[in-house]
């Protein structure tokens, strides 16, 4: 079991789009950047093959759009499944990569521009990558670092008509020590 703190970066990209009489360029739309708690579990299924099941509490994040400031919030679960291989287990440093299904659960959204309310899509399917390391830092416990993408998208819509794409697509970084039993 893993708990980590983890920076999530979000990529703002989105599909140029046209609303209120505003040419908006790709990239308009924003979500705020944050810390998030993460408790990870793994079962191992061979010395170098392991599953891991990734989890933190709902979070919510403030959207902006470019040239007209924030437009309100969302909270999104996101929880991930990946496959992960650890290269090596006997050293000091372990490296691994990961990959992964992400589903992101998107609720709560309270998103409005000059009075219009603004609704997302509610969920998100996407694959999730991963590197990173452990440190066997005592006998049970270890220190990990790692780097995840997650492709995350949701279409922004307006009266129910799609105004825009916008690709979020987080790099999570987390540092955090684990147990192993």
């Amino acid at each position: 079991m893993k708990l980590r703190a983890a920076y999530l970066k979000t990529a703002d990209d989105s599909d140029a789009f046209s609303a209120l009489d505003i040419d908006f360029a790709s990239g308009a739309v924003s979500v705020e950047d944050k810390w998030i708690p993460e408790i990870d579990v793994q079962y191992a299924f061979t010395k170098n093959l392991l599953a891991e099941l990734v989890l933190t509490i709902p979070q919510k994040h403030d959207v902006y759009l470019a040239g007209v400031g924030k437009l309100g919030h969302l909270e999104h679960l996101p929880p991930t499944l990946s496959l992960v291989y650890e290269f090596a287990n006997d050293g000091p440093i372990v490296p691994y990569v990961s990959g992964g299904l992400n589903f992101t659960w998107i609720t709560n959204k309270r998103l409005e521009v000059a009075g219009i309310p603004l609704d997302l899509e509610d969920y998100s399917l996407g694959l999730a990558l991963g590197a990173g390391f452990v440190s066997r830092v005592s006998e049970n416990w270890l220190f990990n670092a790692s780097v995840k993408w997650i492709d995350l998208e949701s279409d922004v819509l307006a009266g129910g008509a799609k105004l825009t794409n916008a690709q979020l697509d987080p790099l999570l970084w987390s540092l955090g020590f684990s147990y192993q039993f």
